[in-house]
């Protein structure tokens, strides 16, 4: 089929959700900073300190400390700083976030082999994102009019022709029966809903380029990670600590968002100014669950000196992801008498996708010191190479057990390694007892960021993964800064904890992929480039824990 490929100038913008790709990936990356009032408290460094609950999915050695039974019980109250409620998410919201115990066994004058259990929320998704700005001349559309003309997936494109449903649909060339991998979902409701003229004859068809003039963008996120610890550890003449911790994990998100361009024209009809929009709905489902192994030690190096060192290494977390999501686009421009093509709606059946995904190995080392009973001081340092992360998709073949067997998605992982990098986790913290019986604590936390600079939600690439990507939009968030404090109290065997966390982070917000061009006939470059919007989340946690020791 032949197409005749023109551009029109306009106004338009679009907004970008969730898909099964590295941003939506990068969720079961990193943790939270969260788990006991005590833990919260001294920011998280307790590594080398230990003898606190929380430290048995960081240090496991930490629990080898313990030399009396003890379980503990935390909650508390979440609320996010400076956004409105969307999606019936409001703010501030009530979290239940660690319940564990530990039971301690003397086997010598000084030394003991404990048992642990503990679950924690590592990660609570409650979040509202919304970003707003002008668009120049780009729009969501353009992205996909571009990869149209680009025209193979072996360039990063597709060729736009119909099937025989009569549908619109991204062909890896002009030639092929197959449907390219760069062809999204995204790509599939733009194309029949508004960038192709599916009114017309076929023969004459084209696909049409709009800028827009603006656009808008809310998205919710739910949900959370939970982590089910089972720790073995010991103690050794208490100057050498040892643990081992099998860990379980359960991922639960769901989000919603929604995405408006707006155009402005004037009606030829009436002659009057109108606005209209393209506007896309967006809803996903991510369930996945993981294991993993952590050790770690603990060591006195000089005789007579509380001062500790700890190691500690965590394997991959292996998760079993399964991702689905309805989407829809609207265009309201068909429906406001603007354009005589498309659809006035376009809906994605709901989809599912399952795949493998592998964390990447975390090494840790920490230091801490005592002061007789009255002063704790912890440092704690923590670096996982997030770009090592891997994803793998099934591939149809079974093995001896009747399982479905992976291959790694080559072109999605050289993707993490453009995008993610290095992480580091800094941790400080201190504890002060003015009384046996009451503790005040402080304590900060950064971690550098994970995305490069340069990251960009790239549809392009030769991925079965993009097959499922419903929305164009992503977030390079930058460094978390973590300000914590915290206090307690002992009465007996009974103690009370309350700690404060604020922690922030800055992030760049982009409602499509820009990184995309073709050459014209008349020579010149046809590019989309997205206007970067800065955007923050800032958010407030008090947290109570409570503890009893046998």
């Amino acid at each position: 089929m032949k197409k005749y490929i023109i551009m029109a100038a306009l106004s338009m913008a679009v907004v970008p959700m969730a898909a099964q790709d590295v941003y939506d990936n990068a969720r079961m990356l990193g943790n939270d900073l969260n788990g006991t009032a005590r833990y919260v408290g001294m920011g998280g460094a307790l590594e080398a300190l230990g003898a606190d609950l929380s430290t048995i999915s960081t240090n496991p050695a930490g629990i080898g400390m313990f030399r009396h039974s003890t379980a503990s019980l935390s909650f508390g109250l979440v609320s996010q700083q400076g956004v409105k409620k969307f999606d019936n998410l409001g703010k501030t919201n009530m979290s239940f976030d660690q319940i564990g115990f530990v039971y301690s066994n003397r086997t010598g004058e000084s030394s003991y082999i404990n048992f642990a259990f503990n679950y924690h929320k590592s990660k609570n998704f409650d979040q509202i994102l919304s970003a707003t700005n002008r668009l120049g001349q780009s729009s969501a559309n353009n992205m996909v009019y571009i990869k149209d003309a680009i025209g193979t997936s072996v360039n990063g494109g597709y060729y736009l022709d119909l099937n025989k449903q009569g549908s619109w649909m991204g062909w890896r060339n002009n030639n092929s029966d197959q449907i390219a991998n760069s062809f999204t979902q995204f790509d599939e409701m733009y194309a029949n809903a508004y960038t192709m003229d599916t009114k017309t004859d076929p023969n004459s068809a084209f696909a049409v380029a709009e800028v827009a003039d603006d656009f808008y963008f809310d998205r919710s996120h739910r949900g959370w990670i939970a982590d089910y610890d089972f720790n073995l550890s010991g103690n050794v003449n208490n100057r050498f600590f040892w643990g081992l911790t099998i860990g379980l994990h359960n991922m639960k998100y769901h989000g919603y968002s929604f995405y408006d361009e707006g155009y402005y024209f004037v009606n030829n009809q009436t002659g009057e100014e109108q606005t209209v929009s393209l506007s896309l709905e967006d809803e996903r489902w991510i369930d996945a669950t993981g294991a993993d192994i952590k050790a770690g030690v603990i060591f006195l190096p000089i005789d007579d000196s509380p001062f500790r060192v700890g190691l500690s290494v965590a394997t991959p977390t292996w998760y079993s992801v399964k991702s689905e999501n309805v989407s829809k686009l609207h265009n309201d421009l068909y429906a406001g008498g603007y354009n005589n093509w498309g659809l006035t709606s376009y809906t994605m059946p709901s989809t599912i996708y399952e795949f493998k995904y592998y964390t990447p190995w975390k090494f840790g080392l920490s230091l801490g010191h005592t002061i007789e009973d009255y002063l704790a001081l912890g440092a704690s340092y923590e670096y996982t190479s997030m770009g090592s992360a891997s994803t793998r998709a099934y591939n149809g073949r079974y093995n001896y057990y009747d399982q479905e067997e992976t291959d790694p998605d080559y072109a999605m992982n050289s993707l993490n390694e453009h995008n993610l990098k290095g992480v580091s986790l800094l941790k400080v913290g201190a504890e002060f007892k003015p009384d046996p019986a009451m503790s005040v604590r402080l304590g900060y936390n950064f971690q550098s960021a994970m995305y490069n600079d340069n990251a960009v939600k790239d549809t392009s690439i030769d991925s079965p993964s993009n097959a499922y990507v419903s929305t164009a939009d992503y977030t390079n968030w930058k460094s978390t800064n973590r300000i914590t404090c915290g206090l307690g109290y002992k009465i007996d065997h009974l103690s009370l904890d309350l700690a404060y966390q604020y922690s922030v982070t800055n992030g760049t917000f982009y409602p499509f992929q820009s990184n995309l061009s073709f050459v014209q006939d008349d020579g010149t470059k046809f590019t989309n480039v997205a206007t970067a919007t800065d955007v923050n989340f800032k958010r407030h946690q008090v947290l109570f824990t409570i503890g009893y020791t046998f």
